[in-house]
């Protein structure tokens, strides 16, 4: 008998990572999600027993940026609950543009936005392929990566990397039936934005930003494809954000 796909999503408190957390926890998957903010995972496993999938979501607090405790957290979080079939590389911080920005804030914003993909995207990728598991990596980037805005130089910069690496990821671990997708939206109502909750349903409903859970649709998506496709790279705005 099959045993239940696990997931493991980082940044799976707010946004886009808490709609793919209870939209795949609907679907049947186990979750594990990582976050830094206890209310906002309160929050979400209060809404995940209202929907009664509670007993899907398995979760810690952990900050991607502290690396020195981040393989041993990978190696334990393994054992405990894995072997996982799918990474999704969610978690990101905004930032503007580096002039006048602080070194400490533009290096936090990197080890989240970057390094974070990067060593779990390692982590995973070896275990799969130690374990002959015919798996996923799912790396959530951004538009930006092309528009390049340059009110936010920094932030162009980490989601360039997510892109440039993903397509070199996919080229290195494929070969081990490991399929590998870049997503890439434009905007989207999260809290990162600075529109507020109001502001945002109205520009959703103006067709200029796109819901979490649009974007959570896609992730299922691309997850419950027939092993023999892979989703290599999805671009997805609003209709009337003219980018």
């Amino acid at each position: 008998m099959n045993r239940t796909k696990k997931i493991f999503l980082t940044g799976g408190t707010a946004g886009i990572g808490r709609a793919t957390t209870l939209q795949l926890a609907e679907e049947g998957f186990d979750v594990f999600v990582i976050g830094r903010d206890g209310q906002k995972l309160d929050d979400l496993l209060n809404d995940a027993k209202d929907l009664g999938v509670a007993d899907r979501i398995a979760y810690e607090l952990q900050d991607l940026t502290d690396q020195a405790a981040l393989p041993d957290f990978l190696r334990s979080v393994w054992e405990s609950h894995g072997p996982f079939d799918v990474l999704i590389n969610n978690a990101s911080v905004g930032f503007s543009g580096v002039v006048d920005a602080e070194h400490q804030d533009i290096v936090y914003m990197t080890k989240t936005n970057l390094d974070a993909y990067l060593l779990l995207s390692s982590f995973f990728a070896e275990r799969m392929i130690a374990q002959k598991i015919e798996g996923d990596i799912i790396n959530i980037g951004s538009m930006s990566s092309d528009t390049r805005d340059g009110g936010s130089s920094g932030y162009v910069a980490s989601k360039a990397g997510i892109q440039g690496f993903t397509e070199a990821l996919r080229k290195e671990i494929n070969p081990h039936n490991i399929r590998v997708t870049l997503i890439e939206p434009g905007s989207v109502g999260t809290d990162m934005q600075s529109p507020s909750p109001e502001e945002q349903a109205e520009l959703q409903e103006k067709k200029e930003m796109l819901k979490a859970e649009d974007i959570s649709r896609l992730i299922s998506f691309v997850i419950n494809q027939d092993r023999r496709v892979t989703i290599v790279e999805v671009k997805v705005k609003p209709l009337r954000q003219f980018i």
